[in-house]
């Protein structure tokens, strides 16, 4: 395992910044150390990484998560509050009904089958998007429209959204039932996760104004509770919906609307802590990707696939954006942000294989596709275009 470790840290390290050297983001260099010592080529991870790479994975989405929670202000954020509801949504919603339509054109798949396709391609990942709206953040771009705020909060409610319907059509495919009672799950984890989120935010701000402890500390507790969050939803999704990662936003968020000076300087040590969680997340999504299923006879077919459905989100953005305060410019850099789709995909795209759908392993290989395809894509037109599209 510890060997396992060795070479996943040093060779991403050396791969990814040999893609900054050429001008490209670092995660290509990750997923693509991922995919040489995944079990498909060198077979050189540890299978007990393997095992709980998904675990792992999770573990680094909360540390992105808290980070944006810690920069995340809440009173600019209202500016952009009925564009970010729409975003949590509607473009999924859009990349959904495409899928849908063109998935049984294309790939032969049935309607449901096209639907839980749909499910997982429409979620952007956090973990491209999130650490590049921080970065505007800290250099101002676009911060007087609250443009990265306004993506950070659409790409990470947009989950929970993604989550509920997947888990509808993988019941509708497998002779289940669903009930419209059960889409009531979604706002009601949206409510409790916020509610839940702030109580703590603000337990934990006084906490540690009557109490003196070290930084590092807090920042442990702050991990804690936000692991604890997940096992809740996990444990009571059968009693009450509850959505952790907005719990985990909305405490760190409450904490920066709190003690402004901690939570800078917590941000810094959870930005310390992405580097390493960074370089595991994404060469473990790369040790996912199996070129036997995604270099195939219908590889072509599902690019294609991928980007019409993509269009299609792009168009559900723009829509989300009608009578905003955007310009043309900011409108096109919001668009481009919602392009890269990775952990999601990576998490999810192999749960109709294994339950069974007789199309999973197309299903799989389109997941995958749409990450090699829309991470680099996303993430490289973001670096490039937001100093041209983004007022200062």
């Amino acid at each position: 395992m510890l060997a396992s470790l060795s070479f996943i840290l040093l060779l991403g390290l050396i791969l990814g910044y040999f893609f900054v050297i050429l001008k490209f983001p670092s995660l290509l260099g990750l997923i693509l150390t991922g995919v040489i010592l995944g079990p498909n080529v060198l077979d050189l991870i540890d299978a007990s990484i393997l095992n709980v790479s998904a675990e792992l994975r999770e573990i680094a989405l909360i540390i992105i998560l808290i980070r944006a929670g810690l920069e995340l202000n809440i009173s600019e954020l209202k500016q952009v509050g009925r564009s970010a509801t729409l975003l949590s949504f509607l473009p999924a919603v859009f990349e959904i009904v495409a899928v849908i339509f063109l998935g049984p054109r294309f790939l032969g798949l049935s309607i449901i089958e096209s639907a839980i396709l749909g499910t997982i391609l429409a979620a952007t990942t956090p973990a491209i998007i999130v650490p590049r709206m921080l970065k505007l953040i800290k250099e101002g771009y676009g911060k007087s429209k609250s443009v990265p705020q306004l993506l950070v909060t659409g790409s990470s409610v947009e989950d929970i959204f993604i989550i509920v319907l997947f888990t509808a059509f993988l019941s509708l495919q497998s002779g289940g039932e669903v009930s419209a009672i059960g889409f009531l799950d979604i706002p009601i984890s949206i409510l409790t996760g916020l509610i839940v989120g702030i109580l703590c935010g603000f337990t934990l701000s006084s906490f540690y104004k009557i109490l003196s402890v070290q930084d590092s500390i807090k920042v442990i507790a702050i991990l804690g509770i936000s692991f604890l969050f997940i096992f809740i939803e996990r444990t009571l999704h059968e009693m009450v919906a509850f959505s952790g990662f907005l719990a985990i936003m909305c405490m760190s968020a409450t904490l920066l609307k709190k003690d402004e000076s901690l939570a800078s300087r917590l941000s810094l040590k959870f930005a310390n802590l992405w580097i390493f969680a960074e370089i595991l997340l994404f060469v473990l999504v790369g040790a996912e990707i199996q070129f036997s299923y995604v270099v195939s006879y219908a590889a072509l077919v599902g690019t294609e696939l991928i980007l019409l459905a993509l269009f299609a989100r792009l168009v559900g953005v723009y829509v989300c954006l009608l009578r905003t305060n955007l310009n043309n410019r900011e409108r096109l850099f919001c668009m481009i942000s919602n392009i890269p789709k990775a952990t999601v995909q990576a998490a999810i795209g192999g749960a109709a294989l294994s339950v069974g759908v007789s199309n999973g392993n197309i299903i799989l290989m389109i997941a995958l596709l749409s990450i090699i395809i829309t991470a680099p894509l996303g993430a490289m037109l973001m670096d490039s275009t937001y100093k041209k599209l983004l007022i200062k």
